[in-house]
């Protein structure tokens, strides 16, 4: 590859509105040649993340207006730089996180947003650990900080951010109680987890007699009424950690509203005397963008790092073209998947 002034011609993925996933519309278009401090990246893989499902039904926090090209996160080639990029970058692989616009051939970002991808690592492998990576590493070492021989439950075991935080937590030393439905019993379990099934009214109570002192942390992405029990399993000095709002995905009305409630219950809880603490886990939540890119980079080359050991075995749902995004966000959406479905280059 050669830092060429080319013409590039970038296959898109649109989000038109609020619309079921057959509703996705394909767009091709010139890409604009790099400004300064960017790179044209072409597009190895990317994925279906939680937010493209609530985006596509206007329920992301703070989503664009439509319409856009979603797309949370990449791994691709750069093709070509812009001013005051160094071309060397041209030729090599990197990962970035967008938050929306990956769902493209090709895509400009900018420079200072890549994290080289280790050789041995596949483009898929670092695209399924991406935004989940970060997302688990985060939330189990700067949120929740479990140390070795602490217990905490993963509501969502199977899921992409899920099956990445019980293996994480594995590794360091903790003891994992996750949540799944009984056809993913045993892959938990295989990850290093014991698995609750999610479905059984009783699910609590049976997580309680795994902990019947409680439990180091809960990972929580669901809310809704069951985040009052998720809090109701912590020891004193534990933390609930919630990430989401998937409970209530499908019910109409303003998205924020959902999120600012948690916001309000996790407020309540933080101000009483019992020792626990309650945390919403935003990504992109923080200090300064330099530094938070810089944390960034930190967490998933550890992330990256632990995969090209094998200590983490990144949990691909399926690989599917980018041209079908709609079957890729239909079966994402289905609930019957073990770990990330990743969109990758093709007809």
């Amino acid at each position: 590859m050669t830092n060429s002034t080319a013409t590039i011609r970038a296959t898109e993925i649109v989000l038109p509105g609020e619309v079921e996933p057959d509703g996705l519309e394909v767009r091709v278009r010139d890409l604009p040649a790099p400004g300064p401090g960017q790179v044209a990246l072409r597009m190895e893989a990317t994925g279906v993340c939680f937010a493209e499902q609530q985006m596509r039904r206007g329920k992301y926090y703070d989503q664009p207006p439509f319409p856009f090209v979603p797309g949370y996160d990449v791994v691709g080639t750069v093709t070509a730089t812009g001013p005051g990029v160094d071309a060397g970058l041209v030729g090599h692989r990197f990962a970035a996180v967008t938050k929306i616009g990956a769902w493209a051939s090709d895509l400009l970002i900018d420079a200072a947003e890549l994290v080289p991808v280790l050789d041995g690592v596949s483009s898929a492998a670092a695209e399924t650990v991406l935004v989940n990576g970060i997302t688990a590493w985060q939330m189990l070492h700067r949120t929740a900080g479990v140390r070795t021989g602490g217990t905490v439950v993963v509501l969502g075991a199977n899921g992409g951010v899920g099956s990445l935080l019980v293996q994480l937590a594995r590794h360091a030393g903790i003891t994992v109680i996750g949540t799944a439905s009984p056809r993913h019993h045993d892959a938990v379990r295989a990850l290093g987890a014991t698995p609750v099934d999610y479905r059984d009214p009783h699910m609590y109570t049976k997580i309680r007699e795994l902990a019947p002192d409680g439990v180091d942390a809960v990972f929580d992405h669901v809310g809704g009424a069951g985040l009052e029990q998720s809090w109701q399993l912590l020891r004193r000095g534990g933390t609930l950690v919630s990430y989401g709002t998937a409970a209530t995905k499908d019910e109409e009305g303003n998205s924020q509203l959902p999120v600012l409630k948690v916001f309000a219950r996790l407020a309540a809880w933080n101000a009483l005397p019992n020792g626990k603490s309650a945390h919403f886990y935003n990504l992109w939540a923080g200090k300064r963008r330099a530094v938070w890119q810089q944390r960034l980079s930190e967490d998933l080359t550890q992330v990256l790092r632990l995969v090209a050991e094998g200590a983490v075995v990144p949990q691909i749902a399926a690989e599917i073209p980018l041209a079908d995004a709609t079957s890729a966000l239909a079966l994402a959406e289905s609930r019957t998947v073990l770990g990330k479905v990743v969109l990758v280059p093709g007809t």
